[in-house]
């Protein structure tokens, strides 16, 4: 069976001719949202996933995302391709730093965890965290807080999504989420396009209610 068709099971769920035998799906992914699992499960198919296989580069990459937004790194890049950085400013293109900052991670987990593992040596004062439940064990070893996420939204400096995309966190980041955030705070998405009313992100980054957002997911992707 060629993968286009293989992708279309999972997004419609109509299980070609051809795919009446099929026994088993693999996903070189952390997350399964984009497989029609009520109707795998009613079939019998059994699934595999990669869980932590992909841990280490995607905490990596969300710290560079972070650090290349709050650092303003792509517009500095284009002034100077421009002719923009014609003398000496002291503040022209700083940006926001992580020193003594307070970092919000959303969702807590194998990724959420390897992001502050890597963000603690760039001095960051206070981990914040939210999620289902909280993980004490965890949230011990990283000094991080569990809060509720309105609180997390008002308090964090940087906000990091890292959670799995499900009925219950899809449009979790909306307008009143943007609106609880600080107006030099920097948001970060690693986790779903899903996750974040992308609407409501626009808004609040034209009104200049947050400074900031860098994202690795959008709602579509190409």
């Amino acid at each position: 069976m060629r993968l286009a068709r293989l992708m279309k099971v999972f997004v419609t769920r109509r299980i070609p001719p051809e795919g009446a035998n099929l026994k088993v799906i693999s996903t070189l992914s952390v997350g399964v949202d984009h497989l029609a699992l009520d109707e795998i499960k009613k079939r019998g198919i059994r699934v595999g996933y990669t869980p932590d296989v992909l841990t280490d580069a995607t905490a990596e990459l969300a710290v560079s995302l972070l650090l290349t937004t709050c650092r303003r790194l792509p517009e500095a890049m284009e002034e100077v391709k421009n002719g923009g950085w014609t003398s000496w400013k002291p503040l022209w293109m700083c940006g926001y730093g992580l020193t003594q900052s307070t970092v919000g991670i959303v969702g807590l987990g194998r990724i959420g965890q390897a992001i502050a593992q890597r963000l603690k040596p760039f001095g960051v004062q206070r981990f914040l965290y939210t999620g289902r439940q909280p993980k004490p064990q965890e949230a011990a070893e990283l000094q991080a807080e569990f809060v509720p996420i309105a609180q997390l939204a008002a308090e964090s400096d940087f906000v990091v999504v890292a959670c799995s995309l499900t009925a219950a966190t899809k449009g979790l980041c909306n307008r009143d989420f943007f609106q609880k955030m600080k107006k030099t705070a920097v948001f970060v998405n690693i986790s779903r396009g899903d996750v974040v009313n992308q609407d409501d992100l626009y808004q609040a980054l034209a009104s200049g209610q947050i400074a900031a957002a860098g994202l690795d997911v959008t709602t579509p992707e190409p």
